[in-house]
């Protein structure tokens, strides 16, 4: 009841219109309600009358204590879903963008920072990091003042993005995208603090994930992909030592594991612009890119290959860092990868027919390491694995580097492929998860290593866990897929060539010879026992309890009609009429 009272006062202080009384009745609402982010539903009435007054406030001139005053009470006020309808009229928004500088025809100015605790609330600038920052800055206490300004309308923007659709579409419809646009193609300008850039981005992003024609906006008026690449490159401090070859600057001769980590700053706005980027590019992989795209993609790709081997402030961020930038090379034309290939082979990187697979060793360990955490393995792990297969079905060095890691020549031909601590194994078991698109991306991935070899496919992983696969592609009977591959070498190891006609194709593994459960038995027992068989699957069958299936000529398989049951039921040695195709697949490694 005593808040109750406490806002009312405030109501009839800001009601007098009087700037002091504002201020000192704001000030202590600010302060009372600044980790405050859940509202009493009884005051949404009064809280909305508060907004109002407020804005009538900010559509005067006002004392800079008594403006900034206002601006974090909108920007704690927009946490409120419940009591957003004072600040999504266009009159109310086109304040709050005047304010932030990103008003199309009035003056640009940007805003950029909050802690990745608060991102979610788009808001964070007040804690130890904001004091921080602004700890650091060396301009005047004017512009620090003006900087204020322009954070605490941004905040109250992305909040209000954030939790209202109608606040979206005015926001899209006043072009807030353009003034934004223009504040970030400063990115070399030291006028800006990190809060300023931070929230410049974040508003970007929530503009670009909430509304498609602001993406597209983005993406093609804007020059989005140049736009956003430039301001990563100023934010990593890069250098171009070569055409599509990156370096830090003051570090070029430096191996990049001897690099120092990015600032916590750099990382913060680094991981902003490649969420962003990910939105903008979303349909990239979809379309055909032009030739100007695709320079500006493989520019882009040669940016996020340095990313990918640069380290952040602590484990934790580097590998936020990297996961970031591995969804954003999964939206990279195809034909752009080979960027990750492009840097020269220097000493200490890792060499592979002649080409350096620094990158692709980093993407490798980066899944493995995604693999081994063993939850939420569709968000986490399916990003780089696919990132891996499509690399490796268009790159012919890539597919090898990842077959000598991934499918080294077999030779463990006791041991199950889904048993065992190897890549391999741990791929393998994929294959049988739970999630269809877990176990269809392992699989994919294995299949694009073997070149869409179904017999050296079967070899690696066994017909039981290969099945799914198989079935799936028309592919049960043998051959090989549509992929175009080169020719390698013969893998077969001594031990396998040794074992090969004792291994089990099912398991793919050599097993103890079981009895044969026939032995002894007449031709009339045998026929007796396979006509009981089918009986009883005809049975299952009529009361639905399964479905039997066989395989069809396509390679798949298909349900068995009654009268399929009916033949065999009276001749056990029938078979479809569709013959089999021989398996001419050779094995020519």
């Amino acid at each position: 009841m005593a808040m109750k009272m406490d806002l009312n006062a405030i109501l009839e202080q800001m009601e007098t219109g009087d700037q002091d009384a504002a201020l000192t009745a704001l000030h202590g609402y600010n302060r009372e309600m600044n980790q405050c982010f859940t509202f009493n539903s009884e005051e949404e009435k009064d809280r909305e009358h508060l907004g109002e007054l407020v804005l009538g406030f900010l559509n005067r001139e006002l004392q800079p204590s008594c403006l900034l005053a206002c601006l974090e009470t909108v920007r704690i006020l927009s946490r409120d879903k419940h009591c957003l309808d004072p600040f999504t009229s266009r009159s109310a928004m086109s304040t709050l963008a005047r304010y932030a500088g990103i008003a199309v025809g009035g003056a640009a100015t940007p805003a950029h920072n909050q802690p990745e605790e608060d991102r979610a609330e788009g808001e964070g600038g007040d804690g130890e990091e904001a004091e921080e920052s602004s700890g650091k800055e060396s301009s005047s206490l004017s512009e620090n003042a003006d900087q204020e300004v322009i954070i605490e309308a941004l905040k109250s923007i992305c909040n209000i993005l954030l939790h209202n659709v109608t606040g979206q579409v005015v926001a899209a419809d006043l072009q807030l995208i353009k003034g934004v646009a223009a504040r970030l193609k400063q990115c070399h300008d030291p006028t800006w603090n990190h809060e300023v850039r931070f929230f410049d981005l974040r508003l970007t992003f929530l503009l670009t994930a909430l509304r498609v024609d602001v993406r597209a906006q983005l993406a093609q008026e804007l020059h989005g992909i140049s736009l956003l690449g430039n301001q990563l490159d100023a934010t990593l401090g890069l250098c171009w030592p070569d055409t599509l070859e990156t370096a830090r600057a003051g570090f070029e001769a430096v191996p990049h594991e001897e690099l120092p980590p990015l600032s916590r700053q750099q990382t913060e706005l680094a991981m902003e612009i490649l969420k962003i980027l990910f939105n903008v590019t979303f349909d990239s992989t979809r379309r055909k890119v032009d030739e100007e795209e695709a320079a500006e993609y493989r520019h882009l790709g040669a940016i996020l290959r340095h990313c990918l081997m640069s380290q952040a402030d602590g484990e934790e961020r580097t590998e936020e860092f990297h996961s970031h930038t591995v969804n954003l090379l999964g939206n990279l034309p195809l034909t752009c990868l080979d960027v990750l290939l492009m840097p020269k082979v220097q000493q200490g990187s890792i060499e592979y027919m002649g080409v350096n697979m620094d990158a692709v060793n980093m993407l490798l360990e980066f899944m493995e390491k995604k693999l081994d955490r063993g939850h939420k393995l569709k968000e986490i792990l399916l990003p780089s694995l696919s990132l891996l297969t499509e690399s490796a079905r268009i790159h012919r060095e890539t597919r090898k580097f990842l077959r000598s890691k991934v499918l080294p020549p077999l030779r463990d031909v006791i041991n199950r492929p889904e048993v065992g601590n190897a890549l391999r194994n741990k791929i393998v078991r994929l294959m049988t998860h739970i999630d269809t698109d877990v176990k269809d991306c392992a699989a994919e991935f294995l299949f694009v290593l073997c070149k869409e070899s179904v017999s050296r496919f079967i070899k690696y992983t066994g017909y039981g866990n290969a099945a799914g696969l198989l079935a799936a592609r028309g592919l049960l009977r043998g051959g090989r897929d549509s992929g175009i591959y080169s020719e390698d070498e013969d893998s077969e190891t001594e031990e396998y060539r040794e074992a090969r006609n004792q291994i089990n194709p099912i398991t793919g593994v050599v097993e103890e010879e079981q009895p044969n459960p026939m032995e002894g038995m007449t031709e009339e027992q045998k026929e007796y026992e396979a006509m009981k068989l089918v009986s009883m699957f005809d049975k299952l069958s009529r009361t639905n309890l399964i479905q039997p299936m066989q395989l069809g000529m396509d390679g798949k398989m298909r349900e068995m009609t009654p009268d399929d049951l009916h033949k065999l039921t009276h001749n056990p040695l029938f078979q479809s009429e569709e013959a089999a195709d021989p398996d001419s697949e050779d094995e020519a490694e």
